[in-house]
């Protein structure tokens, strides 16, 4: 806190520092691009006393850029064209966010309030003077101020008194080797992962280590940039999770997953060409009425009696409730003479907990080791018939051992007493981002290219091992 009251007095009144009679903007932190386009600050040392020179921090001019998110829609087949009208619709204050991404958003707009940001237009390029003068057509800007091809923007140097140096989560040897086995694929775009059961995605209260902090830690590989997460999977699901590697890809597959779900219900169900496909597998209790089909209801979140908890349930009355349209495709994979059914699920839409509302409130068929939707159908849920003598000796076995990050991945299946909730992401049907990139790029200058054709990455993640357990013995 005193850090940052010190800063934001320090922003009210930057320093004056000149030299020879006229200030300095030559900033102390030198702008470079990698070969993935990351951008970072390299300190450099003063040669006379390695004292900061400059009163101002120099960003580097405004060059046209990929929108991510109308390339998103393009993929998508929600627009016709992506050129340059829509590359150059970048604001001040993205592209500040985007040449400092270790600033804090919330300084960074305080900075604008303030006023304390300056831009020079691409027409005084030349002047390297003091960006108070007139003469240099230097202006305060706004945040939501488009940028211009070549366009300067400034921001106090005290900006770089601010500590952006965080604690890294350390890993053992076994933990980071787990860790990079998760991965299912990884391009100059995006990482696949195929995540496992009991891993949350994200921190929050009470989880010390998730996967969005640990890969932006320990999966950058070559990359200066940390991934993103561009989708979720509740913390007790498994299967395949997506990464952004940079800020422009996790844009991009922001947008087509956004996509996905506005346009679901104008999707034509029969086309075999869908821009983005994801199959789910869950084991549930009982059966549907029908092998295959299709749900199509509103889903809204109540708050429970206690006022901390809250849950997604059906909405009757969507004029009175508020609500979201939700739509999965089904079928059944395959029936248990113990009353369990194998099903595929297909979400054209991504709602919290969608799947699992959809099972236990519409098909009657809760997923088993859902607890939270299914509490009542596993108490009169009868197991003794799945269980066995010869089986017993491996239950025992399995619940002693454990993986690393304190996960217990041998346990769960349908003969223990507690199950792991069945629901994993098998399949996927990816658009090649890094292939959109590279296009985009080469016809950013053009009238626009056509990304509806652009080539699909597939993929599929194994089972974790409480469901393959469960399958053996039900499917045997």
């Amino acid at each position: 806190m005193a850090v940052l009251s010190q800063l934001r007095r320090a922003l009210l009144r930057p320093p004056s520092v000149t030299y020879g009679g006229a200030r300095n903007l030559t900033s102390p932190y030198h702008y470079f691009h990698t070969e993935n386009k990351s951008t970072a600050f390299v300190k450099a040392e003063d040669e006379n006393n390695g004292k900061t020179r400059a009163k101002w921090l120099t960003l580097p001019p405004f060059n046209t850029t990929i929108n991510g998110a109308s390339l998103g829609k393009n993929i998508a087949g929600r627009r016709q064209s992506t050129g340059e009208e829509d590359a150059n619709t970048t604001t001040a204050i993205k592209w500040v966010m985007r040449c400092c991404p270790q600033l804090p958003r919330s300084l960074v707009q305080k900075l604008f309030r303030l006023r304390q940001v300056r831009r020079k237009p691409s027409e005084s390029s030349k002047s390297v003077g003091d960006v108070d003068a007139p003469e240099c057509q230097v202006k305060r800007v706004s945040a939501k101020d488009s940028m211009r091809y070549g366009d300067t923007i400034y921001l106090p140097i005290t900006v770089q008194a601010l500590p952006t140096e965080k604690t890294e989560c350390l890993c053992t040897e076994e933990e980071l080797k787990f860790l990079h086995d998760l991965e299912l694929y990884k391009d100059s775009a995006v990482i696949v992962i195929n995540k496992p059961t009991g891993m949350p995605v994200q921190g929050g209260i009470g989880i010390k280590r998730s996967l969005d902090e640990l890969a932006g830690t320990y999966l950058r590989h070559e990359l200066s940039e940390a991934p993103r997460l561009v989708h979720r999977l509740d913390r007790d699901s498994s299967g395949i999770l997506v990464l952004g590697r940079t800020q422009l890809s996790a844009t991009i597959l922001h947008s087509v997953f956004r996509e996905k779900t506005v346009g679901a219900s104008n999707i034509d169900l029969k086309s075999e060409k869908r821009f983005l496909q994801r199959k789910y597998w869950a084991l549930v209790i009982g059966s549907p009425r029908r092998p295959q089909g299709l749900i199509s209801v509103p889903l809204g979140k109540v708050v429970m009696d206690d006022g901390r908890s809250e849950r997604i349930t059906v909405v009757d009355n969507v004029s009175t409730t508020a609500s979201q349209h939700a739509i999965t495709e089904y079928r059944v994979l395959d029936s248990s003479i113990h009353g369990l059914t194998w099903l595929e699920l297909s979400p054209l839409t991504g709602r919290k907990h969608q799947l699992r509302v959809h099972c236990a409130e519409v098909l009657g068929t809760p997923i088993v080791g859902d607890y939270k939707y299914g509490w009542q159908a596993h108490k009169k849920w009868n197991r003794a018939q799945i269980f066995s003598s010869n089986l017993e000796p491996k239950v025992e076995v399995c619940n002693k051992t454990s993986l690393p990050f304190g996960l217990k991945l041998e346990s769960g299946s349908v003969i223990d007493k507690q199950p792991n909730l069945h629901l994993h992401c098998k399949k996927m049907v990816l658009p090649d981002v890094s292939s959109a990139i590279k296009l985009a790029r080469a016809h950013i200058s053009s009238s626009g290219y056509d990304f509806t054709d652009i080539k699909s990455l597939k993929f599929d993640a194994p089972l974790p091992t409480h469901m393959q357990r469960s399958w053996d013995i039900l499917c045997s």
